[in-house]
Protein backbone atom coordinates (compact mmCIF):
# COMPACT_ATOMS: atom_id res chain seq x y z
CA UNK A 1 0.00 0.00 0.00
CA UNK A 2 2.27 2.19 0.67
CA UNK A 3 4.59 1.60 -2.81
CA UNK A 4 1.51 2.38 -4.31
CA UNK A 5 0.77 5.81 -2.81
CA UNK A 6 4.48 6.73 -3.74
CA UNK A 7 4.50 5.36 -7.26
CA UNK A 8 0.97 7.29 -7.28
CA UNK A 9 2.51 10.81 -6.07
CA UNK A 10 5.37 10.80 -8.43
CA UNK A 11 3.01 9.56 -11.67
CA UNK A 12 0.69 12.88 -11.31
CA UNK A 13 4.28 15.06 -11.92
CA UNK A 14 2.20 18.58 -11.07
CA UNK A 15 2.84 21.83 -12.58
CA UNK A 16 6.74 21.32 -13.57
CA UNK A 17 6.19 18.46 -15.97
CA UNK A 18 5.61 20.94 -19.20
CA UNK A 19 8.49 22.80 -18.70
CA UNK A 20 10.97 19.62 -17.99
CA UNK A 21 8.90 18.54 -21.69
CA UNK A 22 9.80 21.86 -23.66
CA UNK A 23 13.37 22.05 -21.81
CA UNK A 24 14.45 17.87 -22.99
CA UNK A 25 12.58 19.43 -27.19
CA UNK A 26 15.71 22.01 -26.71
CA UNK A 27 18.79 19.94 -28.22
CA UNK A 28 16.54 18.16 -31.00
CA UNK A 29 15.57 21.63 -32.30
CA UNK A 30 19.44 22.79 -31.95
CA UNK A 31 20.80 19.85 -34.01
CA UNK A 32 17.87 20.48 -36.87
CA UNK A 33 19.14 24.52 -36.90
CA UNK A 34 23.13 22.60 -37.68
CA UNK A 35 22.06 20.48 -39.81
CA UNK A 36 19.95 23.33 -41.42
CA UNK A 37 22.81 25.66 -41.79
CA UNK A 38 25.54 23.30 -42.65
CA UNK A 39 23.88 20.97 -45.09
CA UNK A 40 20.33 21.60 -46.34
CA UNK A 41 21.21 25.12 -47.02
CA UNK A 42 24.69 25.02 -49.05
CA UNK A 43 22.94 22.24 -50.97
CA UNK A 44 19.62 24.19 -51.60
CA UNK A 45 22.56 26.95 -53.07
CA UNK A 46 24.45 24.49 -55.17
CA UNK A 47 21.00 23.03 -56.53
CA UNK A 48 19.79 26.28 -57.99
CA UNK A 49 23.66 27.41 -59.19
CA UNK A 50 23.34 24.16 -61.33
CA UNK A 51 19.77 25.00 -62.83
CA UNK A 52 20.45 28.29 -63.91
CA UNK A 53 24.05 26.76 -65.51
CA UNK A 54 21.90 24.69 -67.31
CA UNK A 55 19.53 26.95 -68.15
CA UNK A 56 22.08 29.26 -69.70
CA UNK A 57 23.48 26.89 -72.06
CA UNK A 58 23.85 27.08 -75.71
CA UNK A 59 25.24 26.36 -78.81
CA UNK A 60 29.28 26.33 -78.83
CA UNK A 61 29.54 25.47 -75.16
CA UNK A 62 32.54 23.95 -74.18
CA UNK A 63 31.19 21.21 -71.28
CA UNK A 64 32.00 17.98 -69.00
CA UNK A 65 29.27 15.87 -68.35
CA UNK A 66 28.99 14.10 -64.98
CA UNK A 67 30.54 10.94 -66.21
CA UNK A 68 33.10 12.40 -67.15
CA UNK A 69 32.79 13.24 -71.08
CA UNK A 70 34.27 16.43 -72.78
CA UNK A 71 32.47 17.24 -75.46
CA UNK A 72 30.86 21.25 -77.52
CA UNK A 73 26.94 21.61 -77.30
CA UNK A 74 25.64 21.52 -81.13
CA UNK A 75 22.06 21.14 -80.63
CA UNK A 76 19.94 21.87 -77.50
CA UNK A 77 16.63 20.45 -76.85
CA UNK A 78 13.75 20.48 -74.03
CA UNK A 79 15.46 17.99 -71.77
CA UNK A 80 18.05 17.06 -74.08
CA UNK A 81 21.80 18.36 -74.88
CA UNK A 82 23.68 17.39 -78.44
CA UNK A 83 27.36 16.87 -77.53
CA UNK A 84 29.92 16.65 -80.39
CA UNK A 85 32.77 14.29 -78.76
CA UNK A 86 34.93 13.98 -81.51
CA UNK A 87 35.18 14.58 -85.37
CA UNK A 88 32.34 12.95 -86.57
CA UNK A 89 30.79 11.83 -83.46
CA UNK A 90 27.76 13.07 -81.40
CA UNK A 91 26.09 11.83 -78.63
CA UNK A 92 22.47 13.10 -77.16
CA UNK A 93 22.05 13.21 -73.98
CA UNK A 94 19.63 14.65 -70.42
CA UNK A 95 20.60 18.08 -69.44
CA UNK A 96 20.75 17.44 -66.62
CA UNK A 97 23.66 14.93 -66.60
CA UNK A 98 25.92 18.14 -67.74
CA UNK A 99 28.06 18.97 -64.71
CA UNK A 100 29.58 22.44 -65.78
CA UNK A 101 30.81 24.62 -68.37
CA UNK A 102 34.86 24.08 -69.27
CA UNK A 103 36.97 27.42 -69.08
CA UNK A 104 38.72 28.16 -72.19
CA UNK A 105 42.25 27.62 -69.61
CA UNK A 106 41.14 23.70 -69.40
CA UNK A 107 41.44 22.83 -73.20
CA UNK A 108 45.45 23.54 -73.15
CA UNK A 109 45.34 20.62 -70.78
CA UNK A 110 43.27 18.51 -72.88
Amino acid sequence: MLMESVAWAQGTGGGGSGAGTLLSLVPFVLIFVIFYFLLILPQQKKQKQQKAMLEALKKGDKVITSSGIWGTVTNLGKETVTLQIADNTKIKMQREFISRVRADEEDKDA
